[in-house]
C-alpha cells in the first residue's frame, strides 16, 4: 500500500495518594486514591459499551485494519485477506532508502505474533506517544500524531475493542530503519487528560472527528522533508498512486482531493451530497479510488459526517484544481504531478 511517508498518535503517569488528613491519625496503610482516568487502570474496564463504540471507531473513523491487515483492491470497497484481518501488512521500503524495511505489526489477540500479551497500558503509550510495547519509536506512518487528541473515553473504548478482536497467527519481522531514518523523528511527550468533545457544538466536534480520522494527513501536500507547505492546508494533491483496481499489475494514477470550500475544492458538495459520497464512494458517476478509506468512513453515522462536512466547510478555501481523470502533469502549487497539476 502506498502511503505518505509523513503520515505520521502518552500513557498518563500512574500514581497513588495516600488519604487522611493532618487531624487524624495516620492509618497504617495506605489507600489509593480512584485514578484521574480511566486510562491510568491497570486493566480498563470490558463493558459492552466501549466494544460498542470501540468498534464504531476502529472500523470506521480510525480505519485500523487498513494499515494492518493485507486487503484485497479488486473488491468495491476494498477488504481484508479473508484470514488475515488485523494480521499485520508490508509496506516494503515504503519509498524510503535502501536498507529500511516498513512492517505494520499484528494487532490481533493472538498471544504469540499479535498484541494478546500485550498490556493496556501499551496501547495507551502507542497510540499517545508513539512508543511501541517493545519501546522502540514507532514510524509514523502509524498516525499517533492524530490518536493521541482521542479523548480519554475513546481511547480506552478503542483498546478494549482492539483487545477484543479475533486472533490471527501470522508473524510480522518487525520493521527495519536506518539510523538517518530514525533521526528524523521523536516520541511525543506524555499527555495530559483529554476531555471528551462537546457533540453540541457541530463544528468544534466536527473538528475532532476530523482531527482523529487524519484526513490532514492525506489531503495536505508537504514537501520533500515532509514540512506542510504553507497555505495548502487540505488542499489535496497528495499522491496515492497504485495498484488499486481488478487489475493487481495496472498502476491507477491517484491524488487526493482539495477539501476546501473553494470553487476548485469541494464547494459544489452539500450536506447530502457529501454523505452520499462517502456512503457509495461516488462522486455522481466517478468513482472514489479505494486507497480513500471510504469503505471505513461509510459506517459512520449520520450526524458525524454532518459534523464532519460543517468544519470542512468553514475552511480556508484554497484555490488548487486535482482531477484524477485528467493527464497527470506537474504543479508549481503543490509541487507534486497531478491530474490538472499544469492549471495551478
Amino acid at each position: 500500500m502506498l502511503i505518505p511517508a509523513w503520515i505520521a498518535a502518552g500513557i498518563a503517569a500512574l500514581f497513588l495518594m495516600s488519604l487522611g488528613t493532618g487531624c487524624q491519625k495516620a492509618p497504617t496503610t495506605a489507600a489509593a486514591a480512584a485514578p484521574a482516568s480511566v486510562l491510568e487502570m491497570e486493566t480498563i474496564p470490558r463493558t459492552q459499551v466501549r466494544v460498542a463504540r470501540g468498534q464504531y471507531l476502529v472500523e470506521g473513523l480510525l480505519q485500523c485494519p487498513f494499515c494492518h491487515s493485507d486487503y484485497d483492491f479488486s473488491k468495491r470497497p476494498a477488504i481484508p485477506v479473508p484470514g488475515k484481518k488485523n494480521g499485520g501488512a508490508d509496506f516494503d521500503t515504503f519509498g524510503l532508502p535502501k536498507g529500511n524495511r516498513i512492517f505494520a505489526p499484528n494487532i490481533s489477540s493472538d498471544p504469540d505474533y499479535g498484541a494478546g500479551k500485550w498490556k493496556d497500558a501499551d496501547f495507551v503509550r502507542a497510540l499517545r506517544r508513539g512508543i511501541g510495547h517493545d519501546g522502540r519509536t514507532l514510524f509514523p506512518l502509524m498516525p499517533y500524531e492524530y490518536f493521541r487528541s482521542l479523548s480519554d473515553e475513546d481511547l480506552a473504548s478503542v483498546i478494549v475493542y482492539e483487545r477484543s478482536m479475533a486472533p490471527v497467527h501470522i508473524e510480522q519481522p518487525k520493521t527495519v530503519l536506518t539510523y538517518d531514518v530514525k533521526k528524523t523523528f521523536q516520541p511525543f511527550e506524555p499527555l495530559a487528560h483529554v476531555p471528551e468533545p462537546d457533540r453540541s457544538d457541530r463544528l468544534a466536534y466536527g473538528k475532532y472527528l476530523v482531527t482523529v480520522g487524519h484526513c490532514d494527513g492525506c489531503h495536505t501536500p508537504r514537501d520533500d522533508r515532509g514540512n506542510v507547505i504553507p497555505g495548502m492546508d487540505f488542499a489535496g494533491g497528495v499522491d496515492f498512486s497504485g495498484a488499486w483496481g481488478p487489475d493487481p499489475k495496472k498502476i491507477i494514477p491517484v491524488a487526493s482531493l482539495n477539501l476546501t470550500p473553494d470553487p476548485s475544492g469541494i464547494s459544489y458538495f452539500d450536506e447530502r451530497m457529501f454523505i452520499n459520497v462517502i456512503r457509495t464512494g461516488q462522486v455522481n458517476a466517478r468513482p472514489l479510488a479505494s486507497i480513500m478509506p471510504w469503505g471505513f468512513f461509510r459506517n459512520l453515522g449520520d450526524e458525524d459526517l454532518k459534523a464532519i462536512f460543517g468544519y470542512l466547510r468553514t475552511l480556508k478555501p484554497v484555490q488548487h484544481r486535482v482531477d484524477n481523470t485528467e493527464a497527470v502533469r506537474y504543479c508549481k502549487v503543490c509541487r507534486a504531478k497531478h491530474g490538472f497539476g499544469e492549471r495551478n
